[in-house]
C-alpha cells in the first residue's frame, strides 16, 4: 500500500509504516461479517485522535456499515486560526482519481467501444515512444493494473524537486502543466521492465488512461466522469478543478513539510495548487461522504456489468509487498482479519484512503490535511475493520 502522488510522504506503504502487529500479526479477532463489527467506531475514533496527537494537523472521516453512517473529524483545519477540521470537508483525492478513470474505461469496454487488451498505440498513436518506450507493446489493461513498465514521471528527480519541494514548489504551484509535458518527462527515461513482467505503480500509466478516455469518448475525461459517475450518483461534493488552484468549500487548509531536509519542523500552507499539475492521475476533488457513495455503488454493481466488475477485481500481486495486489483501479490488502479493498491517494498537502469490503457494504474513507506522516493509517484501518472494540 503506497500513498500515491507523494513519494516523500509516501513511499510509505505498508513496509515503511510498520508492517508489524496491527495488520500482520494481530489476533484474528474479527473473522466473519465485518459489516456487523462497526457500530460505535470507538477504536477508530481513538486511532484517528492518536494520529492527530502524533502530528497530523487534522483528519476528516466517514464510515458506512450495517448500522448506518458515522462521521468524525479531529484536529485543526486551519493552523493559523485554530478552526477545527470539518466532517464534510472537500479535499484533493490524489490517485483515487484512478478508480474513476478505470470505471469509465470499463464502461466503454462494456459498450464495445474499447478493448482493454488492445495496444495503447491503437488509441494514442505515436504518444508512447522514444528511449525504448513502445505503445505497440503495452495494452490498456497493463496501464490500469500498472504492469506496463513505464517510468513514473513523478520519480524524475528534477521534476519532483521542481513541483513538490521547497521554494521551487512555492514558485511553481500556480503553473499550468499539460499531460504532454509530464509524459515527456516520463519518456525521457527507458522503461523499468518489459510490459507484463510485474506490477510497479506509475503515475504515467494513469495520465495515459485519462487520455484514452478522451480519445475514445471524444470529450474531456472530466466530462465523462461527470456524466457517467458524478451526476448519476449525485456526488455533490465531487468535481474536477481544471486549472483552478482553489479548493471549493467546505474545506480545510492543506499543509506540507516542503523543507524537510533542512528545516524538518517547518510546516507550510500548500492549499493552493494548480489542478492541471495532477490532471488525469490525481486532480479530482471530493469528500469522504462522496467517495463512500462512489465505492459502494461500484462494488455493489451499480456502475459496471458483472463481467467488468470481475475484471476490476482481477488483481496482480505487488512483488514489493505481497500482501497487496492491484486490480483495475482498486487494490486488495490482506489483514489479520481477512481481505479488504482500498485505494489511496496523496498530493501535496493531502493524504486520503478509502477502504471497503468486497461487497462495498462496510466502508471507511478518511483524509489528512498534512502529507508527511502516514504511520497511523494502518492502526486506523485495523481499528475499523479488525478490532472488535470498534463495533
Amino acid at each position: 500500500m503506497t500513498m500515491r502522488n507523494r513519494p516523500r510522504a509516501g513511499v510509505v506503504g505498508l513496509a515503511a509504516v510498520a508492517l508489524t502487529a496491527t495488520v500482520l500479526t494481530g489476533p484474528a479477532r474479527a473473522s466473519g461479517d465485518t459489516a456487523a463489527r462497526a457500530a460505535g467506531h470507538q477504536g477508530t475514533q481513538a486511532a484517528i485522535e492518536a494520529a492527530v496527537a502524533a502530528g497530523v494537523p487534522g483528519v476528516s472521516a466517514e464510515a458506512r456499515d450495517a448500522a448506518g453512517v458515522w462521521k468524525t473529524a479531529a484536529g485543526v483545519g486551519n493552523r493559523e486560526t485554530g478552526a477545527p477540521r470539518g466532517k464534510n470537508d472537500r479535499f484533493r483525492t490524489g490517485s483515487i482519481t484512478n478508480t474513476f478513470v478505470a470505471t469509465v474505461l470499463l464502461q466503454l469496454e462494456a459498450e464495445r467501444r474499447i478493448n482493454l487488451d488492445d495496444p495503447v498505440e491503437r488509441y494514442l498513436p505515436g504518444v508512447v515512444s522514444g528511449n525504448g518506450n513502445d505503445g505497440t507493446r503495452i495494452t490498456v489493461r497493463q496501464l490500469l493494473n500498472h504492469t506496463s513498465g513505464l517510468f513514473d514521471y513523478l520519480a524524475d528527480v528534477p521534476y519532483y524537486q521542481t513541483y513538490t519541494l521547497g521554494d521551487s514548489f512555492l514558485r511553481h504551484r500556480y503553473d499550468t502543466l499539460t499531460a504532454q509535458q509530464r509524459l515527456q518527462v516520463a519518456f525521457s527515461h527507458a522503461p523499468l521492465f518489459q510490459p507484463g513482467a510485474r506490477h510497479a505503480f506509475s503515475h504515467t500509466n494513469d495520465v495515459l488512461a485519462a487520455l484514452i478516455v478522451q480519445k475514445v469518448a471524444g470529450r474531456p475525461y472530466e466530462d465523462e466522469v461527470r456524466r457517467r459517475i458524478i451526476e448519476p450518483l449525485e456526488l455533490k461534493s465531487t468535481s474536477s478543478p481544471g486549472t483552478s488552484s482553489d479548493l471549493p468549500r467546505p474545506s480545510s487548509r492543506g499543509y506540507s513539510k516542503l523543507f524537510y531536509d533542512t528545516q524538518p519542523e517547518r510546516i507550510d500552507d500548500v492549499t493552493e495548487l494548480n489542478g492541471s499539475q495532477n490532471w488525469g492521475d490525481g486532480d479530482i476533488i471530493s469528500s469522504a461522504h462522496d467517495l463512500n457513495l462512489f465505492y459502494r455503488a461500484l462494488l455493489g454493481g451499480r456502475l459496471l456489468p458483472a463481467q467488468q466488475l470481475r475484471e476490476l477485481k482481477t488483481t496482480v500481486v505487488n512483488p514489493d509487498l505481497p500482501i497487496t495486489s492491484y486490480g483495475l483501479g482498486i487494490e486488495k490488502l490482506t489483514m489479520s482479519c481477512g481481505d479488504i479493498w482500498y485505494h489511496d491517494g496523496g498530493v501535496v498537502g493531502s493524504l486520503t484512503l478509502a477502504a471497503f469490503t468486497e461487497d462495498g457494504r462496510h466502508e471507511l474513507t478518511f483524509n489528512y490535511n498534512g502529507d508527511w506522516d502516514a504511520s497511523a493509517i494502518l492502526p486506523i484501518l485495523n481499528a475499523e475493520f479488525c478490532d472488535q472494540t470498534s463495533g
